[in-house]
């Protein structure tokens, strides 16, 4: 009898460690989740977009070889409507995605669930094409590297009034943040980036932030199921060059 108890200890605690790392991507949220093929999300219906997208990448997902599909559609999940295509015609904004279709190269349901207007926030094209390409290739190559990561990505909606594109009114972001999680042993780490929405030749590290100065700015709270501690010290982090 004693040993079935403790086995079932040890199986609520495997239990409870896995739940912890599938959850770990998430911010703390009352909102609701919608949930995909390779990514989560919370929709803001003020603005047309997505408030955070945020998923699990490993070494195995990053070098997936599945080819882009450029299925932008609009997400029949969001019962009042999400942004459309004509939102964004002739606007002169590149409907740029949050979660990089870069990284769903590991399944056909991830790649098209990633074109869902759900995914998708108004990007210059100089930004979305250069420096925000840039900094999703270097998250990718640091998901081969340290064997997974942990990463949320979103457009600051605090710092408005917004201009709008569209019938629906998409808030035009004036900067987005990024924020990743490396929590492979020996080396835990953690840093951010808050990029201005516009075309920029600085290197990227110019542009790295610790995870405490995107909560500040988003009201977010990242990363919240981690021991108080060890959360308060990786988010005073923004150790660029330990990456």
């Amino acid at each position: 009898m004693k040993k079935l108890v403790l086995i079932l200890i040890a199986l609520l605690a495997l239990s409870a460690y896995i739940t912890h790392a599938q959850n770990l991507e998430f911010p703390y949220t009352e909102d609701e989740i919608y949930e995909y093929a390779g990514f989560s999300l919370v929709y803001s219906e003020e603005h047309e977009q997505a408030l955070w997208v945020a998923y699990h990448l490993t070494e195995e997902e990053a070098l997936g070889e599945f080819p882009r599909r450029n299925n932008f559609r609009e997400d029949p999940i969001i019962t009042t409507g999400s942004a459309s295509l004509n939102d964004y015609k002739g606007t002169g904004y590149d409907r740029g995605h949050l979660a990089p279709a870069g990284d769903m190269k590991w399944s056909k349901e991830a790649m098209s669930d990633s074109f869902y207007m759900t995914n998708m926030s108004p990007q210059l094209p100089g930004f979305n094409r250069d420096i925000w390409k840039e900094l999703e290739a270097l998250v990718r190559r640091w998901s081969i590297e340290n064997k997974d990561l942990y990463i949320i990505t979103g457009p600051i909606l605090q710092d408005g009034p917004y201009e709008t594109i569209g019938e629906n009114e998409v808030s035009i972001p004036k900067r987005y943040y990024k924020v990743i999680l490396d929590y492979t042993e020996p080396d835990i780490k953690m840093i951010a980036f808050i990029l201005p929405n516009e075309k920029s030749d600085v290197p990227l590290y110019a542009f790295a932030v610790t995870v405490d100065t995107v909560e500040y700015i988003t009201g977010l709270d990242f990363f919240y199921l981690l021991e108080d501690e060890l959360e308060e010290d990786l988010e005073g982090q923004a150790h660029y060059f330990a990456w």
